[in-house]
């Protein structure tokens, strides 16, 4: 395999391992961190969701966010931190009712099946509905170890689109598809009025102290290809292209699940720093295609953290071999699962820790 080109590192070369792997540097040691670290797979954080007394006070009450942000800090060196909120609390801030129900994920009602379901939501309250979650931000940038990097995050315009749309989780994506192809004006007056709020949504977690945004596009792997281009690339571009106007330097990172051969056009093409694969994506087509672009960040598979062992650390260090002599983020395919024990995790940053290229 061909040595990967290294992108032109940035002048001002910041100090935080993440930031420096994101503005294009080859390190002696990636960075770590670990998508859905803060879960279900830790008893304090378990203890913390009961005393919450639900999900959505345990998302909007910034001092037990701000907590379960830093629990698994306290148990594992990782380079960075993510703030605990969910993906959907920005389609109840422009004026969808949302509600979580055990075994079923998050409701959203009504569904936005029309025009008239459209002009019920509103960008007008988004300042005041998730103060929260920016006070959390502003708690986070106080208490963070001085060498951790704080991740703010949004869900994409398609992938919030869907839980619009569907009323919550869906296996196929299949209501969103159908308004895409059936309405396509209609659809891009939601995906325009969700690309402002996410601009306007991570603009304020920048401004309460987030250093790096992620784009979680979770149902990118659902869109055909020309749709992938209209509702996944076209969108991202826009908030690429607004969120560093306002804030210059601040790196960001997409990750659109699934997106197969098509991630490198959406590398190529989005203006993102860093790039997340999941577990799917050829190590070699990451190295030759991708790195060359952006930094990469992935993609052990979550389920092989929940077995461990000699597994683990062999996927582990074919991973680092890899694309460790270029810009890169150790991190999963996907979230951390309820069920991995949290020893395989200290184990699994171990073992990035002391690799060396």
């Amino acid at each position: 395999m061909s040595e990967p080109h290294v992108p032109e590192p940035r002048l001002d070369r910041p100090a935080k391992l993440l930031l420096r792997a994101l503005a294009g540097e080859r390190l002696e040691r990636p960075p770590v961190w670990l998508m859905r670290q803060a879960g279900r797979y830790l008893p304090e954080y378990r203890a913390t969701r009961e005393k919450a007394g639900s999900f959505l006070d345990l998302c909007y009450r910034p001092d037990l966010a701000a907590e379960v942000t830093l629990q698994p800090l306290r148990r594992f060196s990782l380079d960075a931190a993510i703030l605990f909120a969910d993906l959907p609390l920005l389609a109840q801030a422009l004026g969808q009712a949302l509600d979580y129900r055990d075994g079923e994920g998050p409701i959203l009602t009504p569904p936005i099946r029309s025009m008239a379901d459209l002009d019920r939501l509103s960008l007008e309250h988004l300042p005041g509905r998730l103060a929260p979650v920016y006070e959390t931000v502003r708690l986070l940038a106080r208490d963070l170890p001085s060498a951790t990097t704080l991740i703010g995050f949004a869900g994409a315009p398609w992938t919030l689109a869907t839980y619009m749309i569907q009323g919550g989780g869906s296996a196929d994506q299949a209501a969103a598809k159908r308004f895409a192809f059936a309405d396509p004006r209609g659809f891009g007056r939601l995906i325009d009025l969700l690309v402002q709020a996410i601009i306007d949504y991570l603009d304020a977690q920048v401004t309460a102290g987030a250093e790096v945004v992620q784009l979680f596009d979770s149902w990118a792997g659902a869109l055909p290809e020309r749709l992938f281009r209209q509702w996944c690339i076209a969108p991202t571009q826009a908030i690429v292209r607004q969120l560093k106007a306002r804030h210059p330097h601040l790196p960001i990172i997409g990750f659109p699940r699934g997106a197969g051969l098509l991630y490198q056009d959406y590398a190529e093409q989005t203006g993102v720093d860093g790039v997340s694969i999941d577990s799917t994506v050829p190590l070699s087509f990451a190295a030759e295609r991708l790195q060359r672009r952006v930094c990469v960040q992935g993609n052990l598979d979550p389920q092989l953290l929940v077995v461990g062992g000699e597994a683990m650390r062999r996927e582990t260090t074919r991973i680092l071999e890899v694309l460790g002599h270029g810009p890169f983020i150790f991190n999963l395919g996907h979230g951390i699962v309820p069920d991995t024990p949290p020893a395989h995790v200290a184990s699994l940053v171990e073992q990035v820790l002391a690799w060396r290229a």
